[in-house]
């Protein structure tokens, strides 16, 4: 009975991959598009403690203008978390010549079966 439970249970839960590799590539590549493009419609973003909701168009200017403000930074992912029906988050640590910056993202299941960035948080290290 219970491997039954954890066959369903699994099924239900099931989605399809989390954009981790384009994510990674586009703090690597200083490309705020590359990573917007797997949020919804709408993202929260709080950049060192300003925060809002902003539209695809909106928070990919905003990324951006952190991009060019701390251009050429390294990121890896530190921490993926487990993967759930109420979804998951990840940290990361992008780091430039002077400073060091922690990301935490946070990532809803979406109606195509896989997940999508809901809020991208950025504190400095």
């Amino acid at each position: 009975m219970s491997t039954l439970v954890s066959i369903l249970t699994a099924a239900t839960i099931a989605f399809g991959a989390i954009p981790y590799p384009d994510i990674e590539k586009g703090f690597n590549e200083n490309d705020a598009k590359h990573i917007i493009k797997s949020s919804n419609q709408k993202i929260i973003i709080n950049i060192i403690g300003d925060e809002g909701v902003y539209s695809k168009t909106q928070a990919e200017l905003i990324l951006q203008n952190f991009f060019t403000k701390k251009p050429s930074g390294k990121f890896r992912f530190i921490f993926k978390g487990k993967e759930t029906a109420e979804g998951t988050f990840a940290i990361g640590n992008y780091n430039t010549n002077s400073e060091s910056f922690r990301i935490t993202l946070q990532f809803k299941p979406n109606s195509h079966n896989s997940f999508s960035l809901e809020s991208l948080t950025i504190e400095r290290n």
